[in-house]
């Protein structure tokens, strides 16, 4: 006897006088989709002609392809599962960062007072490092030593007492090695004061002011 594969679509129905089940979330339960698939395929075996049985390949196939359902649907709810987690780990991880300060690319200072704050990446060791504080004008403020430095990130503090904030329009760095120039990247630092989340994707809100991405901080202190 030829019976027609059972349609997994169908899956989502009930066999008889019953309904399609109202819940929303039976039709990716692997139990419930089983259950349905065992009381169609238990139709079908009443409803076959006892002189032309089911063949049983077909019916090895169809059991074959509800167990093929049914392990995709337990792999979807286990990294449903994994992904709630790792949102839940992302949300901690966020709230541990505000107050924290961050770094990132730039040369503004930030200020508290009568101090500014900024920090810098040095590509090697450098014998020699000076700090140039740039006015609005393009004049230079003040310049600063900052002795020898090893390579890696180094925060610093400039007293800028009796200069108004306004005037300063950020900094740079000039650093060499035995008479050779030292790659340098300005940092600005900026306090962490709220995080959060727009399609999985965290967002930190700084002092300053600017919203970024987690992806564009380059550590944090």
């Amino acid at each position: 006897m030829n019976i027609a594969p059972l349609d997994l679509n169908r899956l989502g129905t009930t066999v008889g006088s019953t309904t399609r089940t109202d819940k929303a979330d039976s039709n990716s339960d692997p139990q419930a989709a089983q259950d349905r698939f065992l009381k169609l395929l238990v139709a079908q075996i009443n409803s076959q002609d006892p002189l032309n049985p089911m063949d049983n390949a077909q019916m090895t196939t169809q059991m074959a392809q509800i167990n093929t359902v049914s392990g995709i649907q337990q792999l979807n709810a286990t990294l449903k599962g994994m992904s709630d987690q790792y949102s839940a780990m992302q949300g901690l991880q966020g709230t541990s960062l505000i107050g924290r300060q961050a770094l990132v690319e730039g040369n503004r200072f930030s200020f508290d007072g009568d101090e500014a704050s900024g920090a810098m990446a040095l590509s090697g060791p450098a014998s020699q490092v000076a700090l140039d504080v740039m006015g609005t004008n393009g004049e230079l403020i003040e310049s600063v030593n900052l002795g020898a430095l090893p390579a890696g990130q180094h925060a610093f503090n400039w007293n800028a007492k009796g200069i108004d904030p306004v005037r300063v329009a950020g900094f740079s760095v000039r650093a060499t090695e035995g008479g050779q120039a030292v790659t340098a990247t300005p940092l600005s630092r900026s306090a962490v004061t709220s995080v959060s989340f727009t399609g999985g994707a965290m967002s930190l809100q700084l002092q300053d002011g600017r919203t970024l991405g987690y992806d564009k901080v380059r550590a944090f202190m």
